[in-house]
């Protein structure tokens, strides 16, 4: 099959499988070892985990790009472009290099069926193969040990904090998450863990696989020197930039970083792991700390508390678990303002819809709810049966649009006043595509976010 667009490669790959999210890799390593691409010739750093995989990835590829390596990253889902998954030293694949990259995995799979997000893992790999790259950095897009991307064994592995998602598909409690996300580990090949509380499970499956794992507060750990420590609120921020951290490990230790550009503590926990990987690499991948600092400067990672100057001044964020709604509530309680904060909500049906809102019903004044226009997506009814569940407020409006809610909190805001559009990449999305006057150019239905 072949077609001229990338639109049109997406749209096929949408229906081209009989579910969107089929975990397994039997059908992509048999894909994989068809398009006989071989050994991989660069080094690979998979990254698992529930919240800080985005984060931890970016800060990655901020500061090996700055040491000069030359970095592939494979990411998702994208906020506007699905070129944005792809990236060689930074930049987003051009649609005519994806579409070369979907015809060989085309011919090669012959019968057999992939997902889109499996096309998409497919695509990276055959890209960067081609890239002259040095290492490559693999973002998994759910779990780990049945992720598309666990097809590839890491130099290291590194997983983040874990928490509470996906539950239909990897368990309903952490230890039955973690198991999944420790799927990533191998045998005598190094693992970070960024979690300062490590599941049993995931410690337990390093032990008996014989995997060095290396633990936050056991083999390096990190500590923040505040600028103003009398403040309580400054003790849970990022905004200050004259606040600095310390980084340490048994062989190592750093003093005066700059905070994280990202906002938020939370952050500075995402960076410690980091930095373990990166020494893990050192003997392969040596840098210095001027690109450390220089990555910690310039990391980038858009819908992570990104602030848009709109008219009334709006905050995109990706929270759609409890975990990643009790960081924003943090940062958004830390960042004082004298008018009210108006919230713009969608969310998916199978998230912790109560929890997630109850976590942010200290910081919110009005609620603006609406239906996400994909199939997992929860309807305005559902999402305000959630909201008195979380005792969290009254319903202010509910729009069958994310365009319609966010037009109807701009209605009720003051120039003090700020909008925060969270719940689901879908719902930031939508947001974004308003503000910035551009259409996204390619569905995301089949994504495992």
């Amino acid at each position: 099959m072949t077609f001229r667009t990338l639109r049109d490669w997406l749209n096929w790959q949408e229906s081209l499988h009989p579910r969107g999210i089929d975990l397994g890799l039997e059908r992509v390593r048999q894909v994989f070892l068809r398009m006989d691409l071989g050994p991989p010739p660069f080094r690979i750093v998979t990254v698992a985990g529930t919240n800080g995989k985005g984060s931890s990835v970016a800060l990655l590829e901020a500061v090996l790009n700055t040491a000069g390596y030359r970095t592939g990253a494979y990411t998702s889902p994208h906020l506007l472009d699905y070129n944005e998954r792809i990236r060689i030293a930074g930049e987003a694949m051009d649609d005519e290099a994806i579409c070369r990259a979907f015809e060989r995995i085309d011919r090669a799979r012959e019968q057999v069926s992939l997902t889109y997000f499996e096309f998409g893992t497919l695509a990276a790999l055959d890209i960067f193969y081609h890239g002259g790259l040095d290492v490559v950095l693999l973002e998994v897009g759910m779990g780990g040990r049945l992720d598309a991307v666990n097809i590839m064994d890491p130099d290291v592995a590194l997983v983040t904090a874990i928490g509470i998602d996906h539950v239909a598909w990897l368990g309903s409690d952490r230890e039955a998450i973690a198991r999944e996300k420790a799927g990533i580990f191998r045998s005598g090949i190094p693992a970070v863990c960024s979690d300062p509380r490590p599941p049993a499970s995931l410690v337990d499956h390093a032990r008996l696989l014989g995997t060095p794992l290396l633990l936050m507060g056991r083999d390096y750990g990190f500590q923040v020197e505040w600028a103003n420590p009398a403040c309580p609120a400054a003790q849970d921020s990022g905004f200050s930039p004259e606040s600095t951290w310390s980084w340490w490990s048994k062989a190592l230790s750093y003093e005066n970083l700059p905070l994280p550009r990202l906002t938020g503590a939370f952050q500075v926990q995402n960076a410690a792991g980091v930095l373990m990987v990166l020494q893990t690499l050192a003997s392969i991948l040596p840098i210095e700390r001027h690109h450390i600092e220089q990555g910690l400067r310039t990391m980038q990672l858009a819908g992570r508390f990104q602030v848009e100057e709109a008219p009334v001044t709006t905050i995109l964020d990706v929270a759609h678990n409890r975990e990643s709604a009790a960081a924003l509530a943090e940062n958004l309680a830390t960042w004082k303002i004298p008018g009210k904060t108006h919230a713009v909500v969608a969310m998916l049906a199978d998230k912790d819809m109560a929890g997630v809102l109850h976590e942010l019903r200290a910081v919110v004044d009005t609620w603006h709810l609406s239906s996400a226009p994909v199939e997992r997506g929860a309807d305005v009814e559902a999402l305000s049966h959630a909201l008195g569940e979380a005792r969290a407020g009254m319903v202010h409006s509910s729009s069958d649009t994310v365009a319609d809610a966010y037009e109807a909190a701009q209605s009720q805001a003051e120039e003090t006043d700020r909008i925060v559009v969270f719940g689901s990449f879908y719902a930031v999305i939508n947001v974004k595509q308003l503000l910035t006057g551009q259409r996204q150019k390619f569905t995301v239905q089949s994504d495992p976010i």
